[in-house]
């Protein structure tokens, strides 16, 4: 049973990264799956993280624009917190609660990595674009 609810979760929640997926491939135990998922959650962070940084540069000079994403990002690191710990709460307790949420983190922190690159390959006069074009 066990096993059958930890292929669930893996099978549901999408790592960020081949490289991640081979590490799972590998992985002999929980511990091991536990790193490789805490690995995945951390290529997410970085690359969000890269691509917000690269957002708060091209609104240097638009402090209320800088607010809004502030306000924005903080909003859905709330959401995403929330959403892991609900998502990951079969496994609460147990061995495979780090694997479970960390896989969440992971995949929601690149699906928001992604929307913030979006944010930086608008073309020069969209006007729904809330960053401005990079000369």
């Amino acid at each position: 049973m066990k096993h059958i609810v930890l292929a669930a979760i893996f099978c549901t929640l999408s790592l960020s990264a081949a490289q991640a997926d081979q590490c799972m491939d590998k992985a002999v135990d929980q511990a091991s799956m536990n790193r490789c998922a805490a690995q995945a959650y951390e290529k997410s962070d970085a690359d969000l993280n890269k691509y917000f940084h690269e957002i708060r540069q091209r609104l240097a000079d638009d402090v209320d624009a800088r607010h809004l994403l502030r306000d924005s990002q903080r909003a859905w690191i709330t959401f995403r917190d929330a959403e892991c710990a609900f998502a990951a709460s079969a496994t609460a307790g147990g061995s495979a609660y780090p694997m479970a949420h960390d896989l969440c983190l992971a995949d929601l922190t690149q699906k928001r990595a992604y929307e913030l690159r979006q944010y930086l390959e608008c073309e020069e006069g969209d006007m729904t674009c809330p960053v401005p074009f990079a000369d």
